[in-house]
């Protein structure tokens, strides 16, 4: 039953960020990145979602000299599929023009990313590679994860300049207010989830890690 959640989870924090890249405003440096990709370089945002993960991936195993987590590519490969979908079945449906109509847009995209990756994250399956370099980056310079989040978002972020990709005010209120929504989602969808998955499962074992946050 995890598993559908763990879609379910994906669907609509992909959802999301397909609302934030439609409003204009900007998105987060990661989707900037991989919006600047697609559009400079070719292929689709949710193709360069697939490869940078895999790219992030093989950094992460070289800095921790382990073997490669191929989980994180799955998630990955679904969140591309799924960022790729939506953004093709909202391109002529959501097409805001007044300022006021991106605001509402982009708010929308930020609520439900918070909300799909609270839904996502409490499954604890398949690690994400942009978390997993995190904790990795504060496991080696033995800081905190503020500060190994910040310096992952900056070097995302001046890539994403060099392609072009849409930094905006979004960009910042998505750094600043990504984490607070994602905390304030988290402890209602682990007493929903917790109460269906305990029914759904005779030895339940989930793992309420919330070190995966964005």
């Amino acid at each position: 039953m995890k598993y559908v959640f763990y879609v379910l989870g994906i669907l609509i924090l992909t959802l999301g960020i397909s609302f934030t890249i439609q409003s204009d405003l900007g998105t987060s440096p990661f989707d900037a990145l991989l919006v600047g990709l697609s559009i400079n370089v070719g292929l689709t945002v949710g193709s360069w979602e697939i490869i940078i993960a895999l790219i992030l991936i093989c950094c992460n195993s070289f800095l921790k000299r382990q073997r490669l987590e191929v989980l994180g590519l799955l998630t990955a490969f679904i969140t591309g599929i799924c960022i790729d979908m939506w953004l093709f079945l909202l391109t002529d449906l959501i097409t805001p023009e007044l300022w006021s109509s991106k605001v509402i847009c982009f708010a929308t995209g930020l609520v439900v990313i918070g909300l799909g990756t609270a839904i996502y994250l409490h499954t604890n399956f398949a690690p994400i590679p942009i978390d997993r370099l995190t904790l990795i980056i504060q496991e080696l310079t033995r800081t905190s994860i503020l500060f190994s989040r910040t310096f992952i978002y900056f070097v995302f972020l001046l890539i994403a300049l060099i392609f072009n990709g849409p930094i905006g005010v979004g960009t910042l209120l998505t750094v600043c207010l990504g984490g607070v929504i994602l905390n304030y989602f988290m402890p209602f969808t682990e007493i929903v989830l917790d109460r269906i998955l305990t029914h759904s499962s005779t030895s339940p074992n989930y793992d309420k890690n919330k070190n995966h946050s964005i």
